[in-house]
């Protein structure tokens, strides 16, 4: 499903205005069941860049494109002509795939640095209250079609998404799920990869949740670098665990202890910022100092919380670092066999919410790639020229202007026992009355 059929009512501008400003369909403005939203789609919409492509007319939707996704080097983000198996292949599996390309400018002492990245999102198989090696291993073989449909696009690196052998059964707080756990090294998912990452020579980065059987057994969420000769180049744990609503990862496993590694590939220098790693700006400076030019930033959110955020966060990374960001977000609703709670007050529930996917590629010059589906799984592909990398560091100059010497001395003294914040406070203040006794 790419869209309902074209709704007529939707045709005015007054009335599409209106459906933006308050997310309600027709349907929902006549009081009618909004059936089109069940599925985690915008009123049938797969996603807003599908919903605008098709309401506005086409002068509008340049400018809007221009507004929302930018430019690279002057032009708009646009797809580029898939092969004929990678179509045909996206309709038999049912998955969406798009495919663009960043470009940079035509250097005189080095020739370009092309790359090939894919991002892969996707739903969990069978239902949560199946055996939970039925469930690993449907998984594995859905993602399995995807990466060798990513392969027919000539995919050099590929990242999936956060633990993606398994339902997102942390917002539970039940350990049964740490079941799904295995070595990074010689887990099942690290064997299935590696010959794919062999047979395709493409580098893939697997995010699982990990048993570290060297350290008692200790849990991690972690992230697999895969070689392209089906070696395990390394892994990286999660560097910040939230605390915020369903999100109970804390009760599973701690902050990662790995740093910020870049992963050097025969395809470019890679790093991994796992999911809520994205919410806090110096973990993505740090794998830009260490030299990043791809960040993979493989994520499970949901609605309301974080989508706001979403289309934000990847994409100031890219361009503050100067690095491109792959940022993938697992799809559909996951609903689990016990109701549970959390701490923001709501009545028991089954459910995480609906993993609204939206994948996609964000470039150093502000410019950025539509999503995929909210709904559907997908394969993002997007061919990159790392040259831009350099070229954007050069122009804007974050590097040489960023002070990190007079922040180093800040952050020496903040995290003293005896740190006050430097207030100036203005002694004018000292004079005027209490601010709940005045009186207008």
């Amino acid at each position: 499903m790419h869209r309902l059929p074209r709704d007529p009512f939707l045709r005015s501008p007054l009335r599409l205005g209106n459906l933006l400003r308050t997310g309600r369909s027709r349907c929902d403005m006549e009081n009618e069941p909004a059936s089109a939203t069940k599925d985690g789609s915008l009123h049938g919409y797969e996603s807003l860049h599908r919903l605008l492509s098709s309401e506005l007319p086409p002068h509008l939707f340049q400018e809007v494109s221009r507004v929302l996704y930018g430019c690279n080097r002057g032009s708009a983000v646009t797809p580029v002509p898939q092969t004929e198996d990678l179509s045909a292949a996206a309709k038999e599996g049912n998955f969406d795939v798009q495919t663009f390309e960043f470009t940079a400018d035509l250097e005189q002492m080095r020739a370009p640095r092309n790359v090939c990245v894919g991002l892969i999102q996707n739903a969990i198989v069978l239902p949560t209250t199946e055996p939970f090696l039925k469930q690993k291993h449907a998984i594995m073989e859905r993602v399995t079609s995807l990466i060798e449909s990513a392969a027919k696009a000539g995919v050099n690196i590929l990242c999936l998404q956060e633990a993606w052998t398994m339902p997102f059964g942390f917002c539970t707080r039940e350990k049964r799920w740490c079941e799904f756990a295995e070595s990074a090294e010689a887990g099942e998912s690290t064997k299935l990869l590696q010959g794919l990452a062999q047979r395709y020579n493409m580098v893939i980065v697997s995010p699982i949740l990990e048993r570290d059987e060297s350290h008692g057994s200790t849990i991690w969420n972690t992230a697999v670098v895969i070689g392209n000769h089906g070696n395990v180049i390394g892994k990286h744990r999660k560097n910040h665990i939230p605390r915020v609503g369903d999100f109970n990862e804390s009760t599973y496993y701690m902050e990662g202890n790995t740093g910020h590694p870049v992963f050097e590939t025969e395809f470019g220098k890679i790093a991994v910022n796992i999911c809520y790693g994205r919410h806090h700006p110096m973990n993505w400076q740090a794998f830009g100092m260490n030299g990043a030019e791809i960040v993979f930033n493989p994520s499970a959110t949901v609605g309301d919380l974080s989508e706001p955020m979403w289309p934000i966060e990847a994409r100031n990374a890219a361009i503050a670092n100067s690095y491109f960001v792959g940022a993938i977000n697992r799809v559909g609703t996951e609903v689990f066999p016990n109701e549970f709670t959390s701490g923001d007050g709501k009545p028991a529930h089954k459910d995480f919410g609906h993993f609204y996917g939206s994948s996609f590629v964000a470039a150093p010059d502000a410019s950025c790639s539509p999503s995929l589906s909210r709904c559907r799984d997908g394969l993002l592909v997007a061919k990159l020229d790392l040259n831009l990398c350099q070229q954007l560091k050069d122009k804007w100059g974050f590097r040489m202007t960023s002070r990190i010497d007079m922040y180093a001395d800040f952050f020496r003294e903040y995290v003293q026992h005896d740190f006050k914040p430097q207030v100036i406070h203005d002694s004018y203040l000292d004079g005027l009355p209490a601010m709940n006794s005045r009186t207008t």
